[in-house]
């Protein structure tokens, strides 16, 4: 979220208070530790294997943003370069312009109110986020519906707010190796 780091860290404090963000950290690292023994453990036969990422765009440099953010530490990121190694085929997953808009959207609520009073978002605000939320769910169930061939495997991360699997052709058997869908942060897709 760039400029926004700060205000967001902020945010947690206010609201879990100086412990909250640590514990917070500290789960998130446990479920990052299960989702990597899975995905380790999954077969990656090279060039049958698409791997998406909510967050990463259509872009044309998916791998270059990729190694990018895994240099600076996204734990998920360098999941998805050992899974590139291992023969996956990286995927611009969702809209650039879907994403941009959820930042300025973030922007917009969060930066003028600071965090304190950032959840105070008005009904027009949790409006506008459901809709982007959901066009954004769209756009990644299409993207794999139209990338993802038979025979293939796809993996899928998400989120846990995404909901994408209404948005997926009938024919995509899905499995959650990790968890219930609503406690996933990983999740994978097969054709």
């Amino acid at each position: 979220m760039g400029s926004l780091r700060e205000p967001l860290r902020q945010l947690k404090v206010s609201m879990a208070g100086k412990q909250g963000p640590v514990r917070g950290a500290r789960l998130v690292d446990k479920i990052w530790d299960e989702i990597e023994r899975a995905v380790d453990k999954l077969p990656i036969a090279a060039g049958k294997v698409r791997v998406y990422q909510d967050g990463l765009p259509v872009c044309g440099n998916e791998q270059q943003v990729i190694a990018e953010l895994a240099a600076a530490g996204s734990r998920n990121h360098r999941l998805i370069q050992r899974l590139v190694e291992r023969g996956a085929i990286p995927m611009g997953t969702e809209s650039a312009e879907l994403l941009l808009e959820e930042y300025e959207l973030a922007v917009s609520t969060l930066a003028p109110r600071g965090p304190r009073n950032a959840l105070r978002s008005t009904g027009r605000e949790k409006a506008l986020g459901e809709s982007l939320l959901e066009r954004r769910d769209r756009f990644i169930g299409a993207r794999i519906n139209t990338t993802l061939a038979d025979g293939e495997t796809g993996i899928l991360f998400l989120g846990m707010l995404h909901v994408v699997e209404p948005f997926l052709d009938k024919d995509i058997t899905v499995d959650h190796p990790i968890r219930p869908p609503q406690e996933a942060a990983a999740r994978s897709v097969i054709r």
